[in-house]
């Protein structure tokens, strides 16, 4: 009896709503999710010319990187996948190699439950697939998914998924300054706005697209940015930012990373972040607490840590 009523209350969607208003603004039980070596080694026969990579997929901790949970596949395959997005505990997976056909799910690890979206209807095998993003949109109370992908023709096509409906639905007004070879870099995800890099010739901009409203808007990359390399897109205190790694920094023994928020539409550039020039710095994002994630490498000895900064 009690566990029956206990079911229908946690499964309430005004239980799920206050739970998450609750706990996300706090950030509890937030974790770091990493792909490593099962014993974090990297061990190579440097005989096998084919050797098969065995990699692990593990939560560790925000803030001290410890390992907390090892993940395996939802479904019980060795088959390596990559996540696309996470949100409130929702976590999008798919193959590495994305496909018109490649099976996406959504994946709660705290639970075991998975949700695989159905085969669109609106795409076939002319078409080929360039991204695939996922979170959560306030507004309109849903999770959902958006991949981009391109026809043999080269023009580009958006569909988008809804958890709530269980359904795919293709947008048809593409806008005429996506209508041109352009290529995608990386991308990100935020309050219901999917964001991706693209380079258009020798321009790169910030091409956004709400999954709310379903309207792209373009914003020009400020003119500092001349390349892909070096360049990650991510949130900082609640705005878009643009980290790029700006090489040959004046300063002797010294390197530097720049930063641009997005207020009101317009990049506005913060402190760059300098930092010693004594190994290879690499820079994956900002963390929930808005500090600098970095992995600091060092070839010549095979390590690699982790930094917050």
């Amino acid at each position: 009896c009690t566990c029956k009523s206990w079911s229908e209350l946690i499964g309430s969607s005004s239980f799920v709503s206050t739970h998450l208003h609750r706990n996300v603004p706090k950030h509890a039980h937030v974790y770091l999710l990493c792909l490593h070596h099962p014993n974090f080694e990297c061990v190579v026969d440097l005989d096998d010319p084919y050797p098969e990579e065995e990699l692990q997929w593990s939560l560790f901790s925000n803030e001290t990187f410890e390992q907390c949970s090892k993940l395996c596949h939802p479904l019980g395959s060795t088959k390596f996948f990559v996540i696309y997005g996470s949100s409130n505990g929702l976590v999008c997976i798919s193959d590495e190699i994305l496909n018109f056909d490649s099976p996406i799910h959504i994946w709660n690890p705290s639970v075991r439950k998975l949700r695989t979206p159905p085969m669109s209807t609106n795409i076939n095998i002319k078409f080929s697939c360039i991204a695939l993003q996922f979170g959560f949109h306030p507004w309109v109370n849903d999770y959902k998914a958006v991949r981009m992908m391109r026809n043999n023709k080269g023009a580009l096509a958006v569909e988008v998924y809804s958890l709530r409906t269980d359904s795919w639905k293709m947008i048809e007004a593409i806008p005429p300054w996506l209508k041109c070879t352009w290529q995608h870099h990386k991308g990100t995800f935020f309050n219901g706005v999917a964001y991706h890099i693209i380079e258009k010739g020798p321009i790169f901009s910030i091409m956004s697209f709400d999954l709310g409203s379903e309207e792209f808007e373009e914003f020009i990359a400020p003119d500092a940015i001349c390349g892909p390399w070096g360049l990650c897109i991510d949130v900082y205190k609640e705005q878009i930012c643009l980290l790029f790694k700006c090489y040959g920094f004046e300063e002797e023994g010294m390197d530097k990373i720049d930063l641009w928020v997005l207020q009101e539409k317009r990049w506005t550039q913060l402190c760059p972040f300098i930092f010693p020039l004594d190994y290879y710095y690499l820079t994956l994002g900002i963390s929930i607490y808005n500090k600098l994630l970095m992995l600091r490498r060092d070839d010549v000895m095979g390590i690699a840590d982790l930094h917050l900064c």
